[in-house]
C-alpha cells in the first residue's frame, strides 16, 4: 500500500501544528489500566507529552463525550457519540464543544454487525474520507485515503532493549507526513470506544514509557 509523502498533500482537519515533514511515531500509553478509554497520553521520541486525554473514572458526567488537549491543558478537539445510530457513529468538534456546533468530521462502523472497517468522513470543502481496516483490539490498524495511501498506523510496541513485545495499553502510532497528528489521535480516541478491548491476555506487560523505551 503506497505512503502518503508529499508534503504538498497537506491534511489540515485540526490543527496545522500537528502536521510533520517526516514519520512521526507517538507512544501512545494509557493513563489508568481500568476502564477502557479512561484516559490517554502520546509521547514523542524524545518523552515529550504531545497529547492527552483526562478522564475520572466510569462515573465521568458524560461517558460519551471526550476531550483531547495539548500538554498545555488546551482543548483541540473533542468527540462525541452521536445518539441514535446503528453505525456506532462518532463525531468530531474543534475546540471543546458548544451547545449547536458543527462538527467537522464523523467516524462509523461500515456495518452493524461483526468486524468491520470504519468509514471517517471530513466536513470541509475537500470533503475528503478516509477508512480505518484492522483490530484496535489488538492494537493493528491503517487508516488509509480514497487512494489506498497510508497516512497513520496504529501498531504493537516492541521494546528495543528487550526485543520485547509490549502490553496493549502501550501501543505507537505512526503519522505520515503531511497527516493531521491531532485528528490521527482524536480517531483513536473513537477506536477505542467503538471497538475496546478484549480480555488482556496472560503474560502481557503493562508499562508506562519511558525515553528510552520511546
Amino acid at each position: 500500500m503506497e505512503l502518503v509523502k508529499e508534503m504538498g498533500e497537506k491534511r489540515v482537519v485540526v490543527d496545522k501544528a500537528y502536521l510533520y515533514e517526516e514519520d512521526k511515531p507517538l507512544t501512545v500509553c494509557k493513563t489508568s489500566l481500568f476502564y477502557t478509554g479512561d484516559g490517554f497520553a502520546a509521547y514523542d521520541c524524545h518523552g515529550d507529552i504531545i497529547f492527552r486525554v483526562d478522564s475520572y473514572g466510569p462515573d465521568t458526567r458524560d461517558n460519551d463525550e471526550f476531550v483531547l488537549m495539548d500538554v498545555t491543558g488546551n482543548c483541540l478537539l473533542t468527540v462525541k457519540r452521536k445518539r441514535p445510530t446503528l453505525h456506532q457513529r462518532w463525531e468530531g468538534f474543534l475546540g471543546e464543544r458548544s451547545d449547536g456546533q458543527k462538527p467537522i468530521f464523523s467516524v462509523r462502523r461500515s456495518s452493524i454487525i461483526g468486524r468491520c472497517t470504519m468509514e471517517v468522513e471530513v466536513y470541509d470543502e475537500t470533503g475528503e474520507e478516509y477508512t480505518i481496516d484492522g483490530d484496535f483490539s489488538q492494537r493493528s490498524c491503517l487508516i488509509y485515503d480514497t487512494k489506498k495511501r497510508t497516512v497513520a498506523e496504529i501498531k504493537r510496541k516492541v521494546d528495543a532493549s528487550t526485543n520485547v513485545m509490549l502490553g496493549r495499553d502501550v501501543f505507537t502510532l505512526e503519522i505520515k507526513p503531511g497527516f493531521d497528528g491531532a485528528f490521527a489521535m482524536g480517531l483513536v480516541l473513537v477506536l477505542d470506544q467503538i471497538n475496546g478491548d478484549d480480555p488482556v491476555e496472560i503474560g502481557d506487560e503493562q508499562v508506562h514509557p519511558f525515553v528510552e523505551d520511546i
